[in-house]
């Protein structure tokens, strides 16, 4: 990855606690355009409370994130999407409709057809525009997931362990669906995981967490090039690098 891009994004010292019990201690990155950052760290380190603060969607108690220079709180809504662990579809909601979900909160639905249909598009859903979600395997139920929130066209796109639960096979292929939507739009995409080898396939860095109180371990960079080969001897000793630090 080019150390020459742009900033977009910018966390300093952040410090997050739930009563007395302190989750994240004095986390600080940044995020550059283009770039794919992978954050991986053990089960109830703080990953999900770290992606929610960056999104604006939690206050935090000390520290700063700013998003293309401007705190998070002022930025535009549709500035940021975010994809959460589990799709969140709304049942009684066709997939056309739960992708215009965002507009609607914005009070901006005049004229967003054409971003709808392009991000079903994008995603493979075009025949699937009226199914409802219990008629959608849990992969595209996902696939929805990513198109509302891709809908938009947001600079920083944020995604919460996005493939938890499916199986091993739809998890790989769509792995390679994102890498091919963010190739293709080269948008900014943070990716939070407890999966070296995710980690390890997906990013252009790697940022490491502890256990709580939570901070950061290290930073590594990945400079293999893509298409990865998740067979690689340079992949395996990548995940067990990181292994040896968790």
């Amino acid at each position: 990855m080019e150390t020459h891009r742009t900033e977009i994004l910018r966390v300093d010292n952040l410090l997050k606690s739930f009563g007395r019990l302190t989750v994240l201690n004095q986390i600080s990155f940044t995020v550059r355009e283009g770039e794919l950052i992978a954050i991986l760290g053990p089960s109830g380190c703080g990953k999900t409370t770290l992606l929610r603060a960056i999104a604006g969607l939690i206050p935090f108690n000390e520290g700063r994130v700013t998003f293309k220079g401007q705190e998070i709180e002022t930025r535009k809504a549709s500035d940021i999407g975010m994809v959460f662990q589990e799709p969140r579809l709304l049942p009684w909601r066709t997939t056309y409709d739960n992708v215009q979900l965002p507009f609607e909160l914005n009070g901006v639905t005049a004229g967003s057809d054409p971003a709808i249909r392009s991000s079903l598009a994008l995603v493979g859903l075009t025949e699937f525009t009226e199914a409802y979600p219990h008629e959608l395997s849990g992969g595209m139920r996902s696939r929805v997931a990513l198109a509302r929130a891709l809908a938009p066209d947001p600079g920083l796109l944020l995604m919460d362990e996005p493939l938890t639960g499916l199986d091993v096979r739809t998890r790989e292929e769509l792995q390679e669906e994102i890498l091919r939507i963010w190739t293709k739009k080269r948008m900014s995409l943070v990716w939070v995981t407890h999966a070296p080898e995710e980690a390890v396939y997906l990013a252009d860095r790697i940022i490491v967490l502890s256990r709580r109180p939570t901070n950061i371990k290290e930073i590594l960079t990945v400079t293999l090039p893509r298409p990865r080969d998740r067979q690689s001897r340079e992949i395996q000793r990548l995940n067990e690098e990181i292994r040896r630090l968790f």
